[in-house]
């Protein structure tokens, strides 16, 4: 498209997109929120920038190819829930890991899974619809 406001407010706004999917990712491990919406916030941005720039201009910006990042987040997803089945519990149990001050648990590692798995997806199945189009 050769819509220059269209083109310079979704750079802008790809970024913005990106960074509040990240809040709305880490928000969601307590509150409502979580993976699934960060990755839909997070695609819609590129899906934006898409529109704007073309389909090859987006992929060259998001540098890797969206079906490797939704496998990616597949196998994360999978990996933390089988992690509870090496200490012996049910699958998809949350664990912790207590360091200091930081505490992580698959819970979270679960929804960036998750948050990879539907960013990858929702990219996937977008960029190849522009490009039949």
């Amino acid at each position: 498209m050769n819509s220059l406001i269209l083109s310079v407010g979704a750079r802008f706004l790809t970024g913005l997109f990106l960074l509040f999917s990240l809040f709305v990712l880490l928000r969601g491990h307590n509150s409502p929120g979580g993976g699934f919406i960060g990755g839909l916030i997070g695609a819609a941005g590129f899906v934006l920038y898409s529109f704007a720039a073309g389909v090859e201009d987006a992929r060259r910006a998001l540098r890797v190819d969206p079906r490797a990042i939704g496998v990616w987040g597949m196998a994360i997803a999978v990996l933390s829930g089988l992690a509870s089945a090496l200490a012996s519990l049910d699958p998809f149990t949350g664990l912790w890991l207590i360091l200091e001050d930081l505490a992580l648990s698959t819970v979270l590692v679960f929804d960036i899974g998750v948050y990879l798995a539907v960013f990858g997806a929702i990219l996937t199945l977008v960029f190849a619809l522009e490009e039949t189009v």
